[in-house]
């Protein structure tokens, strides 16, 4: 039986949150975790940069010197590459759409995959989450410092039936904590969680967790 260690804000441990071992049972291979990561990178890019040719600058068609008796070279006009100002010639144009559908299963399987290694390596906490009636930085920071996380990529994920004050407070404490990024754990992608070193779920989040284990979300 899998357990993640839970806390309040104080960082007083508060037991363990059972994971049945069927759930941390990782079910992809790395070449598709891979293509998963590369999937994300891809479609994030906006494909937009954009140059003009020399049929799309605003020059003059008037050619620079006259075709023969200056003893240079024969010129078209001052809108070719050559000429500063003049269109450019194997630079970035606007593409076809470079989207790469990822399929609905290996998004799961790579998500529970990557959700298994970090409970494994007892890198994942539960947190007991407080509602906080303000903004708290430092609270936060010393619930950090208290896990021994402090310095190392922290991923903090809360539910979705947590009251939108609260989830307000808790973003606005966490944001000015380095390397510390807060998300609604049914917006979590694989590339948030293979870049974090721990995780920390929110207590109510934590049926969300067991859900995308198992494969459902």
């Amino acid at each position: 039986m899998a357990k993640l260690k839970k806390y309040d804000l104080s960082g007083k441990a508060k037991g363990d949150v059972d994971i049945d071992d069927s759930l941390v049972k990782s079910s992809g291979n790395t070449q598709m975790i891979k293509d998963y990561l590369v999937a994300i990178r891809t479609n994030g890019r906006q494909w937009s940069a954009c140059t003009q040719t020399r049929a799309e600058v605003n020059h003059s068609k008037q050619k620079p010197h006259p075709q023969k008796g200056t003893g240079n070279a024969r010129q078209g006009f001052l809108g070719s590459p050559q000429y500063k100002g003049g269109g450019r010639v194997f630079t970035p144009r606007p593409k076809f759409d470079q989207h790469v559908r990822i399929n609905k299963r290996e998004r799961r399987s790579a998500i529970r995959t990557l959700l298994s290694e970090k409970i494994a390596n007892e890198r994942a906490f539960v947190l007991v989450a407080a509602a906080l009636d303000k903004p708290q930085t430092k609270t936060l920071m010393n619930f950090i410092k208290s896990l021994q996380l402090k310095g190392s990529r922290v991923l903090v994920l809360y539910d979705s039936a947590g009251s939108v004050e609260m989830q307000a407070n808790y973003s606005k404490s966490l944001r000015n904590i380095p390397k510390v990024e807060f998300g609604l754990f049914r917006d979590v992608n694989g590339y948030d969680l293979a870049l974090s070193h721990d995780i920390v779920f929110f207590d109510g989040a934590v049926d969300e967790l067991k859900a995308a284990l198992k494969g459902e979300k």
